[in-house]
């Protein structure tokens, strides 16, 4: 009996499709379907090529390695897009999609993993790593650094955005209005186990979110640093602010470290719940933990530790709780971002029970470990005010 001849898959087809021949008892090609694999070996080298011949569901995986220039606009209604064998390093050097950032992204459900971003410069002084002008991104385990914006997301009511255990470093133009992260009017933001640092003149993370849950993540602007705000909610909306260690620099010309309502309240309720931070200001001449500006909003403060010489500005209804003073001798190692209380402190375990905002509850259930991740904590762990549970 003579034998089957398969038909040879084209050159130009980087897709992998399974083709399963069932009268034979082998199968003449195998791979995964709706993959798309990038590389220098591979028949798809370049990530714009990739965008190019990507299809609703596929996934994209860069192989670990520096792409000069090789910037990409996504525009499929689903894919996924991570980085393997490694952190792929996007250097934009110079270029950019449509004049914006390293990846513009206008697609339905997106997720981008491990992928670096590095030097977006764009002629507007903007240059992303990300630019997200419409759909739902999800970033994990990524990095965003010098560039003009880390992040950078449009005014639409229907984005939502989820950034877990990334990092954004020495991002800003200097201008201070370019920032490692900032969200415009979208639906919601949420920011877990990530690490915010060294801003140049712009915010850490400024968001104009419906709704924020800003969680368990380290902002930090340290020596050398020059943010503007670490965190600003410029037009209210409904924020929680958990767990975070949330540092301002000796070196910044701006005194608030945490401001909400800065351009007035656009959304229909404005409330700040702000629960078990760790405020520190390094700010020699003083400054300001947290500014509420006057208006139609509502805070509730509970069970924050607040480090150095500085005031709350709470200028709206509000229930303030257990926020207290802690000295450098309360802490582990501070003088190496280690703000875990000593077991003997006299704070440890003398938290109010900081209950519910909305049905969710503001009591702290993991913690930021670094470098840029959360950890959950285990059951029966005492409670203790700050964003750190656990003791060295």
């Amino acid at each position: 009996m003579g034998g089957l001849t398969a038909r040879p898959v084209p050159p130009h087809v980087a897709r992998v499709v399974v083709a399963v021949f069932i009268t034979l008892p082998f199968i003449l090609s195998s791979v995964s379907a709706g993959v798309i694999r990038v590389g220098a070996a591979e028949a798809v080298r370049s990530v714009a090529e990739a965008a190019r011949i990507a299809r609703d569901g596929d996934v994209v995986e860069i192989e670990a390695g520096d792409y000069l220039g090789d910037v990409a606009v996504w525009a499929r209604r689903t894919l996924t897009i991570r980085g393997i064998g490694g952190r792929p390093r996007l250097i934009a050097s110079g270029a950019s999609a449509e004049g914006k950032a390293i990846f513009v992204i206008r697609g339905g459900r997106v997720s981008v993993e491990n992928v670096a971003f590095l030097g977006a410069r764009v002629p507007h002084r903007n240059g992303a790593g990300i630019r997200l002008e419409a759909g739902s991104l999800v970033v994990r385990d990524c990095l965003f650094e010098d560039n003009e914006s880390g992040m950078l997301v449009s005014n639409d009511p229907s984005i939502e955005l989820e950034v877990h255990n990334s990092e954004f470093g020495r991002n800003g133009a200097g201008d201070g209005q370019s920032h490692h992260l900032y969200a415009g009017w979208i639906g919601k933001l949420v920011v877990r186990g990530s690490y915010f640092h060294h801003g140049n003149a712009g915010h850490l993370l400024k968001s104009g979110a419906r709704e924020n849950f800003i969680l368990y993540n380290r902002i930090t602007d340290e020596i050398g640093g020059r943010a503007s705000y670490e965190l600003e909610f410029f037009s209210g909306g409904i924020a929680f602010v958990i767990g975070n260690l949330i540092e301002q620099a000796s070196t910044t010309q701006n005194s608030v470290m945490v401001s909400f309502g800065a351009a007035g309240y656009r959304w229909p309720r404005n409330e700040l719940n702000l629960a078990h931070n760790t405020l520190v200001n390094d700010r020699t001449n003083g400054g300001i933990f947290v500014r509420v500006h006057a208006g139609s909003a509502a805070v509730r403060a509970v069970n924050n530790l607040l480090v150095g010489e500085g005031s709350l500005q709470l200028n709206v209804p509000h229930e303030s709780t257990n926020n207290v003073r802690a000295e450098w001798g309360d802490f582990a190692l501070p003088q190496r971002f280690d703000y875990r209380l000593k077991g003997r402190s006299r704070l440890a375990g003398r938290a109010k029970d900081p209950g519910t905002a909305d049905s969710i509850s503001l009591r702290p259930n993991a913690e930021y470990a670094h470098p840029a991740r959360a950890i959950d904590l285990g059951s029966g762990t005492g409670l203790s005010p700050g964003a750190f549970q656990s003791h060295p």
